[in-house]
């Protein structure tokens, strides 16, 4: 289950996390971000606890939204540090997906196991 953070404990749980955080923003209506989740929750077990995954529905907090300017549901933010290292947003489907986690895990955890295989294509972005 992809842990809940709002407004409230956003700086607490990702902005001062000291491990990276990937904030998947979306909401209830948005018929993508429901396909995603799962593979979210498939992707966890690859991060061996090192990176931690949290999900913000944008409807309910907007100021979140707006201040990282979020153009389409779903989008994925990668926090490091307090900072944003990583934007991926735009998924064309569940293959788009897999490949672009594929190449932040490689980037952010470059001895991690993958995925490749469990149905991702290995076509480029």
């Amino acid at each position: 289950m992809l842990s809940p953070v709002n407004e409230q404990n956003f700086s607490q749980e990702v902005l001062e996390s000291s491990s990276p955080v990937l904030v998947d923003f979306s909401a209830p209506w948005c018929g993508l971000c429901r396909i995603i989740q799962p593979i979210l929750r498939e992707f966890q077990p690859q991060w061996s606890g090192q990176v931690k995954l949290v999900r913000v529905n944008a409807d309910e907090n907007l100021k979140l939204a707006n201040a990282y300017r979020l153009k389409s549901l779903p989008t994925l933010l990668l926090f490091d540090q307090g900072k944003v290292v990583q934007r991926l947003e735009g998924f064309k489907g569940r293959d788009d997906l897999y490949i672009a986690l594929e190449k932040m895990i490689v980037t952010l955890l470059p001895n991690s196991t993958h995925l490749f295989g469990k149905g991702a294509s290995t076509t480029s972005l």
